[in-house]
């Protein structure tokens, strides 16, 4: 991507020299590790002994941690204080924190743009750094979930070594294709601004746990979608996108399908328990938009199509 030199957000906090809580707190009496066994529940997987690698599979890309604690009415408690520790950057690290703020910009001018043709204002999301892990309002959460989004206080979150998850275990390398996990969760804004994250979730609870998932698989795969929809503007207005990006930003939406991922964690393929589509759902989303460059053409929820 040709990314350097281009304008940084304003919008990246940086918490990466700061200690979540260990108490891991939430409103509601449930700490983290006791919340974890109902979340593999609600995503269709069984056991506890693997948490972490399936927690840290399943939750690639989803924005789900901020919505799952939301509809379980689980908030963190306020009190919670983070002291500081010590913090060395490498100068990779620094490199990536300075291609994650470039990004984030790029989001932030495509959705002001397409947000103000809509007659709209685009409220930009704060993008918090952190390691290990990190209290938001949603809940404190590990660096296994992944990156997420929390509609409670519009930020998203990420550790960077996730991105060498995303090259080293889910063979996805290449800095569109980490892009791509940014954009991602800057659509799951996008939906929390238009009502869309609410409507979902209000629908969900009247319905059972099957039905719920396919919701929950539409609107992951709209934000798919909205992902591509960056993509296409920023390659077309800034010229963004080199030879090979397209390739990059398609084998990550591969990487971290429902199927793929199950495979990958219980050996087996459980399709009623899909909360974020099969692999070429995502791949085809993620198409729609890019080549779209229209939000219009991300509506999950009436043009579904052949899964």
């Amino acid at each position: 991507m040709r990314w350097r030199g281009n304008r940084k957000s304003s919008n990246v906090e940086d918490r990466r020299g700061m200690r979540a809580s260990g108490s891991g707190r939430l409103s509601g009496g449930s700490g983290m590790l006791r919340l974890l066994p109902m979340v593999f529940k609600l995503l269709g997987f069984k056991g506890t002994l693997v948490l972490a690698a399936c927690v840290g599979a399943y939750g690639l890309f989803t924005g789900n941690l901020g919505n799952l604690l939301g509809g379980l009415g689980l908030q963190q408690d306020p009190s919670i204080t983070r002291p500081a520790v010590q913090f060395h950057e490498t100068a990779e690290e620094k490199e990536l924190v300075d291609f994650v703020s470039v990004i984030l910009a790029d989001t932030e001018d495509t959705w002001t743009t397409l947000f103000h043709q809509r007659g709209k204002t685009y409220t930009e999301p704060r993008l918090v750094l952190f390691r290990d892990a990190v209290d938001s309002t949603c809940g404190m959460a590990q660096s296994a979930v992944g990156p997420f989004y929390c509609p409670g206080d519009q930020h998203v979150y990420i550790d960077l070594g996730f991105f060498d998850q995303l090259k080293n275990r889910f063979n996805a390398p290449g800095d569109f294709a980490q892009a791509y996990v940014i954009a991602h969760e800057v659509g799951h804004h996008i939906q929390t601004l238009l009502g869309i994250s609410d409507h979902v979730h209000a629908a969900r609870r009247k319905l059972n746990t099957a039905e719920g998932n396919q919701l929950s698989v539409r609107l992951e795969l709209q934000a798919d979608c909205l992902a591509g929809v960056w993509a296409n503007h920023a390659n077309r207005t800034r010229q963004l996108l080199e030879v090979g990006d397209l390739e990059e930003g398609l084998s990550a939406a591969s990487a971290i399908g429902d199927d793929t991922l199950q495979k990958q964690s219980q050996g087996y393929v459980s399709p009623d328990s899909f909360t974020h589509g099969s692999s070429a759902q995502r791949v085809k989303w993620f198409t729609i938009g890019l080549e779209s460059g229209d939000m219009a053409s991300c509506d999950t929820f009436n043009n579904f199509g052949a899964k």
